[in-house]
């Protein structure tokens, strides 16, 4: 079954105009404690020293004749900011490359714009979105994660009466799990409802390192190797592959009938993708290639973390094989490799990681010939609702972050003929994207 995922645009490119007025910090509606906080071991790894984009389009409710997005969104905002007030002050270093976050009402960065486009000239809403640098404009002393706003939120009416919500978070302040939380107080404060969520937790001394730190585990994601190719791709290009159900199905027809049915959407899609660009980048099959899973940990604490926990608790649960095997064994290889990787994820993992970070100086995660994949279909960003309805779009905006392009992301999605499935956003090299596009329809073939 072919994907249909062409990657040659049908039209030419989308080019607007946004009027942006000048950014404006919106502090606490009341006043706060000003107060050092010490964020958590894991939260200071340098592989999340980034900030990471959100983008949420709203079509035009006309029981919402004269209301307006940007005034409605910038007041819920100075309330919300109010219970997570963390949230308006600035990361800071200290010493031996822990974090402290100074919360001292200086608030978080927002842009009031306007776009001479409707929601219906992009086409189909999906990453990489057209000028999207416009849509979520990086002001000066929004950059870094270091000393900057710790949220740089825009919202931009469109001129169907229609919005977007663009929103960058930085990392090392909270994960996709805990902004979700703020999105959801944010939005329900501003449709006009009290907040129906558990109220934020701080206790990131939960995920501090142990005294002495005892590294009882095997952390793979993390091993410092030496990239024997001596060539760094600069020239990175995204590009989105839409997943339906008749795609996903016929994936799981590669493998054998007991482990389709024993393994989720996710284990059998980020396989498939693996042994693809695997094969896509054609390495020498020697070489050792990884799959580094993003798994939320939330729950696999005994007991589990408080509900209202927003700091950063994830594992990435690393699959590692040579690219030989991956691309030579069946499908099943693959995928058994991932779900042993997850399985291995639980409270133990994660005080030993947080130990690891501390012994080994805060290190990145392994970038030799590893993807990263985060998984966002069960985060709940389509149903962040402003008084607008559920986005049309709702989710991360683009594939890689920071100095660390091949990350992957799942995103919820509707395709322009109503099919629910799954959007993979995808960073690759320009000339093996081409070659990775072909791979994904000539596997199933």
């Amino acid at each position: 079954m072919a994907f249909s995922n062409n990657l040659e645009p049908s039209s030419p490119p989308l080019v607007f105009t946004v009027h942006r007025k000048e950014p404006e910090l919106v502090a606490p509606a009341t006043p706060t404690p000003h107060e050092i906080k010490q964020l958590s071991d894991i939260d200071a790894q340098s592989g999340i020293h980034v900030n990471i984009p959100v983008i949420q389009f709203y079509s035009n409710d006309p029981s919402n004749e004269g209301k307006d997005p940007v005034k409605t969104i910038r007041d819920a905002l100075s309330r919300a900011l109010v219970p997570y007030y963390p949230l308006a002050g600035r990361v800071r270093e200290g010493s031996g490359g822990k974090l402290l976050v100074d919360c001292n009402e200086e608030g978080v960065m927002f842009i009031e714009a306007d776009a001479d486009v409707t929601l219906e000239q992009f086409g189909e809403l999906k990453s990489p979105f057209p000028c999207f640098e416009e849509l979520l404009y990086e002001a000066p002393g929004s950059e870094g994660v270091i000393n900057s706003p710790i949220l740089l939120i825009q919202v931009t009416r469109l001129k169907c009466g229609g919005f977007s919500f663009a929103l960058s978070f930085n990392h090392t302040m909270t994960d996709g799990g805990g902004v979700i939380l703020f999105m959801y107080t944010l939005a329900q404060i501003a449709a006009g409802h009290e907040p129906s969520l558990p109220p934020p937790v701080w206790r990131r001394e939960l995920l501090i390192a142990r005294d002495p730190p005892q590294v009882t585990q095997s952390h793979h994601e993390y091993e410092q190797l030496t990239d024997t190719s001596n060539v760094v791709p600069t020239d990175f290009t995204q590009h989105s592959f839409f997943f339906g159900p008749a795609q996903i199905d016929t994936i799981r027809r590669l493998l054998p009938n007991h482990i389709s049915q024993s393994s989720s959407t996710f284990e059998v899609l980020t396989s498939y993708i693996w042994r693809c660009r695997t094969k896509a980048l054609q390495l020498d099959p020697e070489e050792d290639v990884r799959m580094l899973c993003v798994t939320n940990t939330r729950d696999k604490f005994n007991p589990p973390l408080p509900v209202g926990y927003y700091g950063n608790c994830f594992a990435l649960a690393a699959a590692v094989t040579t690219a030989g095997k991956l691309t030579t064994e069946p499908l099943e290889y693959a995928l058994d490799l991932i779900k042993n990787a997850i399985g291995k994820i639980n409270d133990e993992y994660m005080h030993s990681l947080a130990d690891l970070m501390v012994t080994k100086g805060f290190p990145l995660f392994t970038i030799v010939n590893s993807i990263l994949v985060l998984d966002t279909t069960e985060a709940g960003f389509r149903d962040v609702d402003f008084g607008w309805g559920k986005a049309l779009y709702g989710g991360i905006a683009k594939a890689g972050a920071g100095a660390f392009p091949s990350v992957n992301f799942h995103v919820p999605y509707k395709n322009s003929e109503g099919v629910e499935g799954i959007l993979v956003l995808v960073s690759l090299p320009s000339p093996i994207m081409k070659i990775f596009a072909k791979e994904l329809d000539d596997m199933l073939n």
